[in-house]
């Protein structure tokens, strides 16, 4: 190895630079008298030249001392007393940017990497975020191309009847040992809650207008208070989503091609229909354009469910059969009831018939069995009452159509109260011991019978189908608010109302097996 020499940095020949006596502590002679002396000291060594005479002329007299020693020296490395100082540091704004949730934003973040790129930012990712299960993923195994995965890719990489789970031999895309911003933590199934509440006001409205239920002198103040907290609720949760929209847009691309998700994508309007038939004025003194305006997101999203039913091989119905899918079928039923009060008849029966014959199709399906031929986990069982909800709404559409509860009313009505009943006898089956959205499943479906159940009793009017018509309604009333009192509590005491929604994470294709591994093996984070 060739020997080493030291070099002296001159400045019109005269040394500038000069180490201590002590050696450890570091002088520069800046002109003026005036001598700066710092607590470290500066090697430079450098392979010595063929010919040791010739000493080098490192600096200009024209280029300042800083500039002359980053452009002329091999790269230093100062020392002190107790540790190494880094030559370049990072900017502590690129070091604080977490990107690992950037696939999910708007844009995939591509325009926010451009912002930075333009402020002089790094675009390296922290070397913290590299020890991230989410980074052992190769770019091959992840949306690379920013498609959303197939349906079955969704099957195959989720598991349980609402496919929220991830499978023990799959790698999600972010993080699951922390908690993910809010918005992507808000999932298109907290719309329940407004179905729930909204048809609450729609109930007490008919209590009060229904002539069986004169006895019961029910106040419109009751109605009216309602309506406005179903109107605020409504208001809240469609804010909030459409902000989700706006900045996690990947991540609502990603619920619209779930297969069970995408039925509550049916709910936000569905509330809005209850809203609107739950108004403290008559429906018939409604105009029709709100009307016009609610329907016509159903009948695009009915031509665009119906038709993957039907004609799509991942999506038909015999593999995505679940029962959230009665959203998807309930929303005709509430468009018919609704249209037929405003006057609007042969619309009301184009959408009732749609409605039914698609239900008719559902219900044989669910009821033979789930196409994954697994049993649904404690806390999803209450998804079992949106059997009830198809049924019992089509009755009243029906009898609103047709103006009176005939025999096609009382049919469509005693099949939603056998199912009601059938599901309460076996009361053992919805002992659920963990909080989720999935407890709003019992708000609307019950609200409906009890509904249903009121306007039966005022075409077969006696003492049995008023106290029939009371319990159930007192029995949805009470459920509602023990839902709401809990959703609260989980919200803003416990604070986890809305856990990872790991169901939006999955990768495009199945992640490699060393990956698996790797994922499996991480250690967790300090």
């Amino acid at each position: 190895m060739a020997p080493m020499e030291k070099i002296d940095v001159r400045m019109n020949g005269e040394p500038r630079c000069a180490p201590s006596p002590e050696g450890h502590a570091f002088s520069a002679d800046v002109g003026g008298g005036m001598t700066i002396k710092t607590p470290f000291s500066v090697s430079l060594s450098v392979p010595a030249s063929p010919s040791s005479d010739a000493k080098p002329d490192v600096h200009h007299p024209a280029v300042p001392l800083k500039q002359a020693r980053q452009q002329s020296l091999p790269s230093p490395t100062v020392r002190g007393s107790a540790a190494e100082v880094p030559a370049i540091r990072r900017s502590d704004t690129a070091r604080k940017r977490d990107r690992r949730f950037d696939r999910l934003r708007t844009f995939s973040g591509r325009l926010d990497r451009q912002l930075s790129t333009l402020r002089g930012l790094s675009q390296e990712l922290p070397a913290a975020d590299l020890e991230r299960g989410s980074a052992k993923i190769s770019e091959e195994d992840t949306d690379e191309d920013h498609d959303v995965p197939t349906a079955g890719r969704y099957f195959d990489a989720l598991e349980g009847a609402e496919l929220d789970t991830l499978r023990s031999t799959e790698v999600a895309v972010l993080p699951k040992d922390e908690l993910w911003p809010f918005l992507l933590r808000f999932p298109i199934s907290a719309f329940g809650m407004c179905l729930g509440v909204s048809s609450q006001a729609m109930l007490w409205k008919t209590l009060e207008s229904e002539p069986s239920m004169a006895f019961l002198r029910v106040r419109p103040a009751a109605n009216h208070a309602l309506w406005w907290v179903s109107v605020a609720l409504t208001a809240i949760v469609s804010i909030v989503y459409l902000l989700k929209i706006v900045f996690y847009f990947e991540a609502v691309r990603r619920e619209f091609h779930h297969p069970v998700r995408v039925n509550f994508f049916f709910a936000p309007w569905v509330a809005c229909l209850f809203l609107v038939k739950g108004v403290p004025l008559p429906e018939w003194e409604i105009h029709h354009v709100f009307w016009y305006l609610l329907m016509t997101p159903i009948l695009c999203l009915d031509l665009k469910i119906y038709g993957q039913w039907m004609f799509s091989g991942e999506r038909r119905l015999s593999k995505v059969a679940n029962p959230s899918n009665h959203l998807a079928v309930v929303g005709n039923f509430v468009g018919a009831l609704l249209g037929a009060r405003m006057g609007l008849r042969e619309l009301s029966i184009f959408f009732f018939a749609v409605g039914l014959a698609h239900y008719a199709v559902l219900f044989v399906t669910l009821y033979q069995r789930l196409p994954t031929n697994v049993q649904l986990p404690k806390e999803l069982h209450p998804v079992f009452f949106l059997f009830v909800a198809a049924p019992s709404v089509a009755s009243m559409a029906w009898a609103r159509i047709s103006g009176e509860f005939n025999n096609g009313a009382k049919l469509l009505y005693f099949v939603s109260l056998f199912l009601y009943v059938s599901l309460v006898m076996r009361v053992n089956l919805f002992r659920v011991l963990r909080f989720s959205l999935a407890w709003w499943a019992y708000t609307f479906p019950m609200t409906s019978v009890a509904l249903a159940t009121v306007l039966y009793s005022s075409e077969v009017n006696n003492m049995l189908t008023q106290m029939v018509a009371v319990g159930l309604s007192g029995i949805a009333v009470v459920t509602v608010i023990g839902v709401l009192a809990t959703t609260v509590y989980h919200a803003f005491v416990c604070g986890d109302l809305f856990p990872n929604d790991i169901s939006i994470a999955i990768t495009q294709k199945r992640p490699k097996f060393s990956n698996i591994l790797a994922h499996l093996h991480l250690p967790s984070p300090a």
